[in-house]
């Protein structure tokens, strides 16, 4: 793997991705996503890994092993059919449509952690609670400030969002991104796909390069925001 920007030789994935040091009580939101040549954050089987590559992979790995919890929306969970990880996973949802026998609850190392509405419904947060721990941070929609300060409490400073594109979505709209790791990868799809963010509103973000590294036609690039 070699950097391309800024200028070197092989790149040092650890030094690359390394979160910056934290004061109390900060947090740190980075997102990890990929997309194809013509733009497609996933596959026709509605899955990012169709789209991934082995240098994707490796990146993706280290990005879960840097964090402290992994933040998912429901329907990236379901697709992408999320399992237990040695790191907390924290999923939104507004309506908890969700399978409670699921791996990712059952079979979890660490209690997964639902962040959902007041809205949901009330049943489904009962069945839940049994499972998971169930954070309301929202009345309609999810507060997402409320979701990272709720994060934040329980020690999970260092957060790792893997979409999907409604979650990121709201997360850029919040003002509350702070790093995207963004993968292109050498290959086209073809036919309908979301994009890295869907929102029926336009927003607006602006950002800083990182890094750019290079493996296999695979281009790994780091974002920051820029805070006014």
């Amino acid at each position: 793997m070699q950097q391309l920007y800024p200028p070197g030789a092989t790149a040092d994935l650890e030094a690359a991705y390394a979160c910056p040091p934290l004061d109390a009580g900060a947090t740190w939101l980075r997102a990890n996503m990929v997309t194809s040549l013509d733009g497609a954050a996933q596959g026709p089987d509605g899955r990012s890994a169709t789209v991934s590559s082995p240098p994707d992979r490796v990146v993706l790995s280290l990005l879960r092993r840097l964090a402290d919890v992994v933040l998912a929306g429901a329907g990236t969970v379901r697709a992408e059919r999320y399992g237990p990880v040695d790191r907390p996973i924290a999923v939104a949802s507004r309506s908890l449509d969700l399978d409670p026998a699921a791996p990712l609850f059952t079979e979890a190392t660490h209690r997964t952690i639902v962040l959902t509405c007041a809205s949901a419904p009330a049943d489904r947060r009962r069945v839940f609670e049994e499972v998971a721990d169930v954070v309301v941070a929202g009345e309609t929609s999810l507060d997402v400030p409320a979701a990272v300060r709720a994060l934040a409490e329980r020690g999970l400073t260092r957060i790792l969002c893997e979409g999907g594109p409604h979650l990121l979505s709201a997360i850029v709209a919040a003002g509350a991104l702070d790093e995207l790791c963004y993968t292109l990868t050498p290959s086209m799809v073809g036919g309908r796909s979301h994009r890295m963010l869907e929102t029926p509103a336009s927003l607006r973000s602006d950002w800083s390069l990182g890094h750019i590294l290079e493996d296999e036609g695979t281009l790994l690039m780091r974002w920051v925001a820029r805070r006014s």
